[in-house]
């Protein structure tokens, strides 16, 4: 199974009745799988703090839930996670949180086990498909038994990677009849001063427990050289050095121990640590006064494999065979038919200076549209966009938009619409609506009229959503008509007021989705002037001076159709 399969596997096997979540890549597969179990009740939740208050109020009912996430999705989602470590739970209660070293699909590396340092909650973390099962049900007794949501911290290696796993049966838990606590769970601050001695000392009773848990495994074998080491790291000291040196493998990564660790460093005559990110068990033992090597041989950047281990202890690398072809770079780009393209490309024409936000539609920053200026966060575009036009005033004003696609509009950028109506900025915002979450994998969203499971659903209408807001110039644009999404622009950077486009058509690789038949070159009345290289699709390139078209990737779209002076691309005549 991948590890995040096991990770649904596992929520299964435990009982678990409810898990809402935002899809996140390298996170997403956790909900999809476990929507597979009817046992389990699965949703698409907008943002992540919501998922987590969803995940809360099912605790609070007695029953087991989670919530899974990527590592900024938790910065989303701290708000009610600080506040449940004082309230602990009554059903056990999991906060999944996936990493991504080396920033695969991220737009920051961030060590997510700082949260659960600061918020003072349990957190395991697996190095294999089999133990992210069997963390999930252990998480659960943790959970119930020391009174805290737990959290399990994946990575991008361990939640996509594939080894074998042991099925068990589900272990069926009836739900309890609800008990009014208003001392443990309205965190009112009178009832807040008496949960944070108890939070202090359930530290205390998680530290004991890491002493004597099997999540927590000592393999000693030389004395000369011993490894401290978590999830997919103990992976790589394993192949790498096999049985050879002594290895702490840590499963509960927070609290760490303290006795055991120091019954291993008196083991070995040396002590390495290796672990990804920041420094965290390196600190842990620098605290103990034990004497340790790690990120002066490790970098705190991106993600480790084999090889970095090999380096760091200069031991030979393995013989390998290099092609001696140049093979050309190939970056990211957006697909074929894209509905974002055109309208990127109107706003790069007009060298408009456009905020974005994070979508596979940050891809119109790149060569040769440039048309964004600045990728933050999920909805600082919108937010943005205000206090940009606020510094700049009316200069701002006329040549500045931001773009958010419909899924992180629902998720948070609402809210900085609402302040761009509130307190009256001329600021256009404009929505790409292509009907799905694209960039995790088309996941539905509340804008799509369908559940996680593909059952109809309530559908947010988003244009009277923005009117409701106070937004009273609301239009929608077809991004494959550049005219039309050429007037459309200048006419909202030239009110004075707010105003929101929707560029409405859906992802062009949505199954539903019917294609023209791929544009043809008439090559006669090709000039070369490359005007439809502009654009930066995939499916046309330049042949013998000519442009060319790529019948395998071409969608028919238009766009380039409409760029072209000379007529030389056209629809074929229908049969």
């Amino acid at each position: 199974m991948l590890g995040n399969e096991a990770i649904a596997r596992g929520l299964y096997e435990a009982g678990v009745r409810v898990v809402s979540s935002y899809p996140g890549t390298p996170s997403t597969e956790i909900t999809e799988f476990a929507a597979k179990y009817d046992e389990i009740y699965c949703e698409w939740a907008p943002n992540e703090k919501v998922a987590t208050e969803v995940a809360f109020g099912a605790s609070l009912r007695g029953a087991r839930s989670a919530c899974a996430m990527k590592h900024v999705g938790l910065n989303v989602a701290a708000d009610p996670l600080f506040t449940l470590s004082y309230t602990g739970v009554n059903g056990g209660m999991v906060l999944f949180v996936a990493d991504d070293p080396a920033m695969h699909s991220s737009q920051n590396e961030q060590d997510s086990r700082h949260y659960a340092i600061a918020a003072k909650v349990p957190m395991l973390e697996p190095s294999d498909s089999a133990e992210a099962k069997e963390f999930v049900k252990e998480a659960y007794k943790i959970s119930e038994e020391y009174d805290t949501p737990v959290i399990i911290r994946m990575c991008t290696r361990i939640a996509h990677s594939q080894s074998s796993v042991e099925l068990c049966d589900r272990e069926e838990i009836s739900l309890p009849d609800y008990e009014k606590n208003p001392q443990k769970y309205i965190m009112a601050p009178a009832n807040a001063i008496r949960r944070h001695p108890f939070v202090e000392e359930r530290t205390k009773k998680l530290q004991a427990l890491g002493e004597i848990t099997t999540l927590n495994k000592v393999e000693k074998t030389s004395k000369e050289m011993g490894i401290i080491c978590s999830g997919t790291c103990y992976q790589y000291v394993k192949e790498v050095f096999g049985d050879s040196v002594s290895v702490l493998k840590l499963g509960l990564v927070n609290p760490l121990p303290v006795e055991i660790i120091k019954d291993f460093a008196e083991y070995v005559d040396k002590l390495y640590v290796i672990e990804e990110l920041d420094p965290i068990i390196e600190t842990h033992l620098n605290t103990l006064g034990i004497p340790c090597v790690g990120k002066e041989m490790f970098s705190l950047l991106g993600e480790f494999n084999q090889n970095t281990i090999r380096k760091a202890f200069g031991m030979d690398m393995p013989e390998g065979k290099a092609t001696d072809a140049v093979i050309p770079i190939r970056p990211p780009v957006m697909c074929a038919g894209c509905p974002h393209r055109g309208l990127f490309y109107i706003l790069a024409k007009n060298k408009i200076t456009a905020l974005g936000d994070i979508g596979c539609y940050t891809l119109g920053s790149a060569a040769p549209l440039f048309a964004l200026d600045s990728t933050l966060c999920m909805g600082a575009s919108v937010s943005g966009i205000h206090g940009f036009n606020k510094a700049g005033g009316a200069q701002s004003e006329k040549k500045t938009v931001c773009v958010i696609g419909d899924s992180t509009f629902m998720h948070s950028g609402i809210t900085g619409l609402v302040n761009i109506s509130y307190n009256a900025s001329n600021s256009t915002v404009i929505i790409l609506d292509n009907s799905i979450t694209g960039m995790t994998g088309h996941q539905q969203n509340p804008t799509t009229g369908y559940n996680i499971k593909g059952d109809p659903a309530a559908k947010i209408n988003l244009e009277e959503l923005c009117k409701a807001v106070g937004i009273n110039r609301v239009r929608v644009v077809d991004p494959y008509n550049l005219n039309e999404c050429d007037t459309a622009i200048k006419e909202e950077l030239s009110v004075d007021e707010p105003s929101v486009i929707i560029s409405r058509r859906p992802c062009a690789l949505l199954k539903y989705v019917k294609h023209n038949k791929p544009l043809i070159v008439d090559a006669d009345k090709c000039r070369s002037c490359k005007m439809c290289m502009k654009i930066g699709c995939p499916a046309i390139s330049m042949e013998n001076g000519k442009a060319k078209v790529d019948n395998t990737l071409c969608t028919g779209c238009g766009v380039c159709e409409q760029l072209c002076k000379f007529d030389a691309l056209k629809a074929p005549k229908e049969d």
